[in-house]
């Protein structure tokens, strides 16, 4: 016994009847039970209720067999904790050969066990992604997302115009790599444009291309987006920026499958597959008279909603998981940050304007700022936050709005680029930058900018 009482386990001697008729002081410093009150079956009181039954039951049939005694077990401390524990009993003898006892002890493997169950979990968290991230960079699996997944399968094998809608940053563009990837067209590249970024008067050569000294500047030939995208995909990101004069062109070019080449007389036959996507609403644009109506109901062959990420709330932890491994990469960390449930909690409470754009900014900059793993969110609090769907479309303080001209509107966005690129002392690009107080690519403000004659000012 004074082995015992130096061992770092729990150990008890029992007679041949199954009774406890030793243990020593490890179990009071583990159980706070005193070891009086635990002779006999008294320890049994400790096990965890749930577990009783079975340890007694497997202890008798043990002790009546004469066997050794081996079980896992949960047992509840005196002050409320649950700990893992580890029986294991050896069979002593008697000289004639008859059962004299057992000596046993018992290990607590509460640590064990809870890596244990880490590394299930972590395992099916990676399954989990796995699952959710069938579909290429789209990561989640909430109803809202499963129902344009099914939207994504049925179309991508077909020729069908598609026309993908949704706030900014709700990730349009990756539906439409997803469409072309499943498509068979797959083979190919698919070629994107952004329509925003594309000066008024250059748009029909980016789209179709043009021939040496077709205008000043243009020094030998070019081809165009849509033969680059001869017998693949192309993209039309932010769509509803096309001039009213290109919208013609892009019909024809849509109906007939030709156009030509900006100063060139040739027609030219094209095989293209058209997406194009907005963050607008184009039934709107066309009422209003900014968009022509036999294009709209041409891009409209199959509409796709891209459903914000409000109404995702079940995908949240799957992409900050994602996006904390990617930025954890990024900045060549060594270890990627655990998200609490507090964490979770914040960014699930949070309504994302900016959609999972807006979360993956957050997220990158929390891994940036992390101290010794502990993340820390970057959030406006509801004062500060910009409405959560600003594009809603008749609204009560829509419906009471004054009405605008189109050149009141250039003017008021004007002064609202403007404001931003003094707050933001000069500064387009980066954190604190204007492109990022409203909300826009840096590409799309600098374009804005040069359509609008604003130069940087000087800070």
């Amino acid at each position: 016994q004074a082995t015992a009482r130096l061992s770092p386990a729990i150990v008890f001697q029992a007679n041949a009847e199954g009774e406890v008729a030793y243990i020593n002081e490890r179990w009071q410093q583990l159980t706070g039970f005193r070891s009086e009150e635990s002779l006999r079956d008294g320890w049994l009181q400790a096990v965890h209720p749930e577990d009783r039954e079975r340890v007694k039951t497997e202890w008798n049939r043990a002790v009546q067999d004469g066997v050794p005694w081996k079980a896992e077990f949960r047992l509840k401390t005196r002050d409320g904790r649950t700990l893992s524990l580890l029986a294991e009993t050896a069979v002593e003898q008697a000289e004639s050969g008859e059962l004299k006892g057992y000596v046993g002890s018992l290990t607590d493997i509460s640590e064990i066990k809870r890596a244990g169950r880490l590394a299930v979990e972590n395992a099916f968290l990676k399954e989990e992604v796995m699952e959710a991230s069938a579909f290429g960079g789209i990561v989640g699996k909430s109803p809202p997302l499963k129902r344009l997944l099914r939207q994504i399968e049925m179309v991508a094998s077909t020729q069908a115009t598609v026309l993908i809608q949704g706030e900014s940053g709700t990730g349009k563009e990756l539906v439409a790599r997803e469409i072309h990837e499943r498509s068979h067209r797959s083979e190919r590249q698919m070629i994107r444009v952004n329509c925003a970024s594309i000066p008024r008067e250059l748009f029909e050569s980016e789209f179709f291309g043009h021939v040496k000294a077709a205008f000043t500047g243009a020094i030998k030939d070019r081809i165009g987006r849509f033969e680059a995208a001869d017998g693949s995909t192309l993209f039309l990101d932010e769509v509803a920026e096309i001039p009213a004069e290109m919208q013609v062109k892009l019909l024809r070019v849509l109906q007939e499958g030709q156009y030509e080449r900006l100063g060139e007389d040739r027609t030219r036959q094209v095989d293209v597959r058209l997406i194009a996507a907005t963050n607008r609403d184009l039934k709107a644009e066309v009422e209003a008279g900014r968009f022509r109506e036999d294009l709209y109901y041409r891009l409209n062959v199959y509409p796709v909603t891209v459903p914000p990420l409000r109404e995702r709330k079940d995908d949240i932890p799957l992409l900050a998981r994602n996006f904390l491994a990617t930025a954890s990469r990024k900045i060549n960390s060594s270890s990627v940050p655990e998200l609490t449930r507090e964490d979770l909690k914040q960014l699930e409470n949070y309504p994302w304007p900016g959609n999972i754009r807006e979360l993956q900014n957050v997220i990158e900059r929390a891994v940036i700022t992390a101290r010794e793993n502990e993340l820390s969110f970057d959030l406006p609090t509801p004062s500060e936050s910009p409405p959560s769907n600003p594009s809603h479309p008749k609204t009560a303080a829509a419906e009471s709005a004054e009405v605008l001209t189109e050149a009141e509107m250039r003017q008021r966005e004007r002064d609202n680029l403007v404001a931003a690129l003094k707050k933001a002392n000069g500064k387009i690009y980066g954190r604190g930058g204007a492109a990022e107080l409203l909300g826009l690519k840096p590409t799309t403000l600098s374009s804005r900018m040069h359509k609008l004659g604003l130069e940087r000012p000087k800070a």
